[in-house]
């Protein structure tokens, strides 16, 4: 051995099949993604079935790409980790097969890895100063949570979407204004040729818990937008439209934020998934942090999406508090945060 802890990490709880090779939770020494995106595109959306045939097909040659390019082989690595939850049923039990495959052949210890906690631990990759304790904030397809990292596998969840995550409202409304899959990009590049308060929408407060979200009535408001101007025969504008509907995601994430961060005295906030890499969020974030005395921490765009090198980051960590996965680990689409 190096003196060095090198882990395996595998990525399918959607539509990209990824696997990394990470060192001691901070340095990614492969980092390989095949994603599926054109595939999808043709039907709107990810189509679970489909998801899982191509990981099936995919999936060895990603890990072999893994290996060949951090140039260490199997029998070499400390650990196998996988994702095994939240995610499409399908799609996670390729993965989890898989790595659980490796790790018997190998006589590795095995690491079943929630995917949101590999998301909050991106962060780690490039941000050496960041440490916990400090305020999470996750905006991804499938999740939006506001999470207390206590440390670096504790968490307290302050506050969840209620309805659509906010990337899944993204989505849908670039869908209804006919921009196409994947949403959130396309709206990213119509807003910028548009003007934010064209349109008023709502922000959306949950009764009796100030730091959950819901976006389920801003997607329908735009919806009803779109309804009452094909009736009047109004001319909608596109961008004006993505920019207004941004917007108000945008300040909903930033207010409740920064607002958390501020009731829980917390100096640092780092943001992590796909929505996260969307530049009207940061730039709004980072504003808001700085006016409030706080530092901001993103990862670079090819850590917000999904990947494995997340999840061997959150796996180091895991494999250092002593967590080890048994032959019965199995795929988990609803885990929760915190749950194993």
């Amino acid at each position: 051995m190096n003196g060095h802890t090198d882990i395996l990490a595998i990525e399918t709880s959607c539509d990209e099949t990824a696997a990394a090779v990470v060192r001691d939770g901070r340095e990614v020494l492969s980092n390989i993604i095949y994603t599926q995106i054109s595939m999808h595109t043709v039907y709107g959306g990810v189509v679970p079935e489909l998801a899982s045939r191509k990981h099936i097909e995919k999936i060895d040659q990603v890990i072999s790409a893994a290996l060949r390019e951090a140039d260490i082989p199997l029998k070499d690595l400390d650990a196998i980790a996988v994702t095994y939850g939240p995610g499409l049923v399908g799609a996670l039990l390729v993965g989890t097969a898989e790595g659980k495959a490796l790790a018997w052949a190998s006589g590795k210890p095995l690491i079943g890895v929630n995917h949101i906690e590999g998301h909050i631990s991106a962060n780690y990759i490039e941000h050496p100063d960041l440490e916990p304790p400090y305020l999470g904030l996750v905006v991804s397809g499938g999740h939006t949570h506001l999470i207390v990292v206590k440390d670096y596998a504790e968490f307290e969840i302050l506050g969840r979407t209620v309805d659509d995550a906010a990337g899944e409202a993204f989505d849908k409304v670039a869908r209804a204004i006919g921009l196409g899959y994947p949403g959130g990009p396309k709206i990213d590049a119509a807003a910028k040729n548009g003007n934010a308060d064209a349109i008023r929408f709502p922000r959306a407060k949950v009764n009796g818990s100030e730091y959950d979200f819901s976006f389920s009535g801003l997607k329908s408001a735009v919806l009803n937008y779109l309804n009452h101007a094909e009736m009047t025969h109004e001319e909608i504008n596109p961008a004006d439209l993505a920019a207004s509907f941004q917007k108000a995601v945008v300040d909903v994430l930033t207010d409740h934020t920064v607002r958390a961060a501020r009731e829980y005295g917390f100096h640092k906030v780092a943001m992590a998934g796909g929505v996260s890499s969307n530049s009207a969020l940061r730039e709004a974030m980072r504003k808001a942090c700085e006016e409030a005395g706080m530092k901001l921490y993103v990862p670079s765009a090819i850590y917000c999406t999904d990947n494995a090198a997340m999840i061997g980051v959150a796996a180091y960590h895991e494999f250092m508090r002593g967590t080890r996965s048994g032959w019965d680990l199995n795929a988990r689409p609803a885990l929760r945060l915190g749950e194993r």
